[in-house]
């Protein structure tokens, strides 16, 4: 920065001679006096008045033309200007990736006209092809800008098919005893009178019939859970249209509108789809165990082995019992189709306990006064048995039902069941100890049991597989070809000038990004214009002054060296890597005394010459030294 001391000509001369060197060098300036300020001089008079000065004075006529207001002044600009161009090419990369982001939506505003019917219906095609695409993408999944913070909508309605739906389907409650009952009451009123030599298929029939039935509430729950899947993937699908409002609800409305209709085409198809399997029972089928095979008991609960596979992991809550023995703690959980393990951290190093999973059941469990968060409880069906430790369950809680809805479905999976209730002992009637007494119907109750067993299992099979196809077909598959062919005919039913009216907000936003977009350009064609036509000028190199003698004093008898002044006239830091020039004094002549001589002045550009020294005439007071502003 330039600074200034109010000092007299020989005191510059006697700094300036010592070596008292800025490392850019010293302009001086007259500074106005408090009479050129009464007088009024004016600033051409004091330039010339300046310039008559330093021509005139023996000190500095020999370098008056880097003396002066008009040359620091072009030594400034010409400082300003390195400056400049030194900050100038990253504040055009910065400047230039503001651009590029503004570019697209920026050409999406300019394209739009709001007078203009031609732009008004492109605008509206693009945002329904933009919903239609990005619905398309959310459900089918993705090729490109995969989230990988949360699950999509297709990705959520994947796990409604193949895992809540399956464990909707296992949940179907029915009392083992209760079937048994009323199984053995059907093959009594099928015989009557007579007394039956052979099992009668009609009570098969009529127990499967009635356990078909229970099939329908969770399928339609599972249709109630896409329906609900579908309507917030149009929600998120429809924040792209935010800069039209009007526009936004209305196909909001219209998609929601089909969604509920295709619903409940989607729920008859199902219902008949269970009136198909109500309509004919199919002994023949291949997997049917038959009469030949009924004397065997079919295996209630067996699972297939998936190996070693991880079937889910992510953090539960392992809740302790003993609430005063440290309470509860994350830990990593990790279900595999045979165990359950947990670790310290997810980094699954440090493994805590390995639970085998054979023979375990689960049920929900009750979150209990200190706890708010949904548990569910891994027990063994003989209470005499631990399942962890000492303990006879293993009570798990999450952060959230759906977090324990899932994990139910991965148990399921792995073979843990949900628990059957039990009827208590109280509840048992004459008719069931009469048919304890009959060996003969225990055994015909035994058989139809077990056909009934083999029987719903490929019932169930088929409507798990079935039921997510006739979801799919008419309901998903018909919400994309609505947004496809149907969806821009419905709104051109409609007042497109209406929908396509903008909020305020977004006329202001659309506003300020078009400004910004313009002034970005501006900006980047000034810097080019800069750069191209502005030359840097380099700086000079520092000044050597270690040839200089200590400031010491001397006799008074003889000259005096006057004692360096305590204000610093260098600027520090300028420089500090540029090679630096040495410079010796020059040869004294024999003719001068030694207090009449004085050093050349170390300044750039100025020449190594001997200076004789007069005693200067009254002059104004001069600025120096004046340092060059970095």
């Amino acid at each position: 920065m330039p600074f200034t001391v109010r000092i007299s000509p020989t005191d510059i001369t006697c700094k300036v001679n010592k070596g008292r060197q800025s490392p850019l060098g010293y302009v001086g300036v007259v500074n106005r006096s408090q009479r050129d300020i009464d007088g009024r001089k004016d600033i051409a008079s004091a330039l010339a008045a300046e310039h008559r000065f330093f021509l005139g004075h023996p000190s500095y006529r020999h370098i008056a033309d880097r003396m002066g207001t008009p040359y620091l002044q072009r030594v400034l600009n010409q400082q300003l200007t390195n400056h400049i161009r030194e900050a100038l090419p990253n504040l055009r990369n910065r400047l230039q990736a503001q651009l590029l982001s503004l570019e697209k939506e920026v050409e999406e505003y300019k394209n739009f006209k709001a007078d203009d019917p031609g732009s008004k219906t492109g605008a509206l095609l693009r945002m329904i092809r933009s919903f239609e695409t990005e619905f398309i993408g959310i459900i089918d999944g993705y090729a490109a800008d995969v989230d990988t913070q949360c699950l999509s909508g297709g990705a959520e309605i994947g796990r409604i098919f193949h895992e809540r739906f399956p464990y909707e389907m296992l949940k179907i409650q029915f009392d083992e005893k209760t079937l048994r009952k009323e199984i053995g009451i059907a093959i009594q009123n099928i015989h009557g009178v007579r007394p039956g030599l052979f099992t009668p298929d009609k009570a098969f029939d009529a127990t499967v019939r009635k356990l078909i039935e229970k099939l329908r509430p969770p399928s339609m729950k599972c249709v109630d859970l896409v329906v609900g899947k579908l309507t917030d993937v149009v929600q998120l699908c429809g924040e792209r249209m935010t800069r039209f409002p009007r526009l936004r609800e209305e196909v909001i409305r219209l998609i929601n509108m089909r969604i509920r209709e295709l619903e409940v085409v989607t729920r008859e198809q199902i219902q008949t789809l269970i009136n198909f399997q109500l309509a004919y029972t199919n002994t023949n089928h291949e997997d049917f165990i038959g009469f030949r095979n009924a004397e065997k008991k079919a295996s209630d609960g067996s699972r297939g082995k998936l190996g070693n596979q991880v079937i889910c992991k992510g953090w539960l809550i392992l809740v302790n019992p003993n609430v005063f023995r440290g309470g509860s703690r994350y830990f990593w959980f990790v279900l595999t189709a045979d165990t359950l393990r947990w670790y310290k951290d997810d980094e699954e190093r440090e493994v805590k306990y390995v639970l085998q999973l054979d023979g375990l059941k689960h049920r929900s469990g009750d979150t209990g006064f200190f706890s708010k968060r949904p548990t569910f409880i891994l027990f063994h069906p003989d209470p005499k048995t631990n399942v962890y430790k000492d303990y006879k369950t293993l009570d798990l809680s999450a952060d959230s039902q759906e977090a324990v809805e899932a994990w139910k479905a991965a148990l399921l999976r792995a073979g843990v069941y949900p628990e059957r209730p039990v009827k208590k002992d109280d509840d048992v009637s004459d008719s069931d100890v009469i048919e304890a007494n009959d060996p003969k119907l225990e055994r015909q109750v035994e058989v139809i049991r077990n056909l009934v067993d083999s029987y719903m299992k490929i019932v169930n099979k088929a409507q798990c597989d079935m039921v997510p196809k006739v979801i799919m077909y008419e309901l998903i598959n018909q919400i994309k070809s609505y947004l496809n062919a149907d969806l821009t005919s419905a709104l051109y039913e409609q007042d497109t000038n209406m929908l396509l009216q903008e909020s305020d907000t977004e006329r202001q936003h659309r506003e300020e990004l078009i400004r910004m977009h313009a002034s970005l350009k501006e900006a980047m064609d000034i810097i080019r214009d800069v750069i191209s036509n502005t030359q840097s000028a380099p700086l000079p190199p520092p000044v050597n002054d270690d040839w200089l003698e200590p400031d010491t004093p001397v006799s008074s008898g003889g000259n005096t060296r006057r004692p360096q002044p305590s204000g610093n006239f260098l600027t520090p830091g300028i420089h500090p890597q540029a090679p630096q020039r040495p410079i010796t004094p020059p040869p004294i002549p024999g003719s001068m005394g030694s207090s009449t001589l004085s050093r050349p002045m170390p300044s750039r550009p100025a020449p190594n010459l001997p200076i004789r020294c007069r005693q200067p005439s009254p002059a104004p007071n001069l600025l120096a030294p004046s340092g060059i502003a970095q």
